[in-house]
């Protein structure tokens, strides 16, 4: 089978793979599980020192890697560069505290002496999605090879150019060459790879539908599973919010990577007595966004990463209409670009409600007060991040436990960050990434106790 890189903008074949026969496959596994075993014994100053060589290159050839995520998923260039700007960080930031993240911590007990280490597992296999093609897979591999575990790539089949570029720059940087391989294969063969006795644990950004089978699968097996899945976030504006900085957040909270983002705000809700100003606001700003040529400088917007999502949003928007939402601007499809649009008197039980729409749509529900609010933020399936705007913080802080999510975000966008835990509840998923948590993810804590 081929994997096929197909570029959104020109809709032209950039490159394609060939898929890896499963003999080759087996053999990168084997050769995953084997080299664990000199890897765990590096020292985190050797980790840290050629994860800063990784860093450097990254630096060294933003250009190159922004152009390819560009190239193979229509974001604009400027949001590219931004991206391997981010993964930077992340390779900075766990060479900088992996140490201290992974120390062993005395615990008083009756015991003569009790700790706790944190233990590498073995080979970890990343499933990882289009949408962010690098950030993705760094968030995931580098505080796992920090901890000193192995891993194993299966990125999404549209971004292998990304993926080989990944690959390459770890084995540039140094790395042993099984530490870290890339699958070129296609999601089928995944639960095949999940099941061989060299995978120990498996992380997996991405749809619904694929961590269920994800989670089944390594269920199974008895193995570790880490889900980050979809997201209907609430970007909720209070009567006493700063009306026009919630507007330019909200502009980009929703229409960054067209929308393509799982902690993009995808339900506006506001509260009535400031709903007239703020939607004035928002549709004057909406106007100001630039589509185009994702690979220039002065584009906003390009396309969706493909005619197939670009169609989905289209038909949750339809279907909205349809039901009573009411179409401000935009609506319209061509090929894989998808016009900017706001919608208003969005309800529950609507798609653009209801379901995670990956695309830039930014649907409006006013509530009466900010109970009901909160009552619309919590009332989804989905639970990874909430916008509050306000300008009483100490009422902030009060209304914080009222929300369900993984993360609340006062007066500002829900966004990753190296330094804070990452992850949702309910259908967003399970487990932490980033942070003291996400590099504890894959360890064995384990105890030990010493008696004389």
């Amino acid at each position: 089978m081929i994997l096929r890189s197909v570029n959104p903008f020109t809709n032209k074949t950039v490159k394609e793979f060939e898929e890896y026969s499963d003999e080759k496959v087996n053999n990168i596994l084997i050769q995953s599980a084997g080299s664990f075993e000199d890897w765990k014994k590096t020292s985190l100053e050797v980790r840290g020192s050629l994860m800063l060589k990784v860093a450097g290159l990254l630096r060294k050839n933003t250009n190159e890697f922004a152009g390819s995520v560009t190239a193979e998923m229509g974001k604009p260039i400027k949001e590219s560069r931004a991206e391997v700007e981010k993964c930077i960080w992340v390779c900075e930031y766990y060479a900088k505290f992996a140490k201290q993240f992974l120390a062993f911590e005395n615990i008083g007990t009756d015991a003569h002496k009790s700790c706790i280490y944190y233990e590498p597992l073995g080979s970890i296999l990343g499933i990882m999605p289009w949408n962010f093609p690098l950030w993705q897979v760094f968030r995931f591999c580098v505080p796992t090879l920090m901890a000193g575990n192995t891993v194993l790539l299966k990125h999404a089949s549209n971004v292998q150019i990304c993926a080989e570029n990944i690959e390459k720059t770890f084995e540039n940087a140094g790395f042993p060459a099984p530490v870290f391989r890339n699958l070129v294969i296609g999601s089928d063969r995944v639960g095949n790879v999940i099941k061989h006795e060299s995978v120990k644990a498996v992380s997996l950004t991405g749809s619904e539908e694929a961590g269920r089978k994800v989670a089944a699968s390594a269920g199974m097996e008895i193995k570790k599973s880490l889900l980050e899945l979809g997201g209907s976030n609430a970007f909720v504006v209070l009567e006493d919010a700063d009306i026009k900085k919630a507007v330019q957040i909200g502009i980009t909270a929703r229409f960054q990577n067209a929308g393509q983002s799982c902690i993009a705000a995808k339900r506006f809700i506001v509260h009535e007595k400031v709903s007239d100003k703020f939607l004035a606001l928002f549709l004057e700003e909406m106007k100001k966004i630039k589509t185009g040529d994702p690979s220039k400088d002065e584009t906003d917007m390009g396309p969706l990463a493909s005619i197939k999502q670009a169609e989905k949003v289209e038909e949750q928007l339809r279907k909205s209409v349809e039901m009573g939402a009411e179409l401000i601007i935009g609506g319209t499809r061509d090929k894989a670009f998808f016009q900017p649009s706001m919608l208003t008197h969005v309800s529950p039980g609507m798609p653009l409600f209801d379901e995670e729409v990956f695309g830039p749509v930014a649907p409006f529900t006013i509530a009466e007060s900010t109970q009901e609010a909160i009552a619309l933020s919590n009332a989804t399936e989905f639970g990874l991040g909430v916008s509050l705007f306000t300008s009483d913080l100490k009422k902030a802080a009060e209304l914080v436990h009222e929300f369900a999510d993984g993360a609340v975000f006062i007066n500002a966008l829900v966004k990753s960050d190296p330094r804070l835990p990452f992850g949702g509840t309910k259908r967003s998923g399970y487990g932490r990434e980033l942070a003291i948590q996400g590099i504890r993810e894959f360890a064995n804590v384990k105890t030990v106790y010493f008696n004389k």
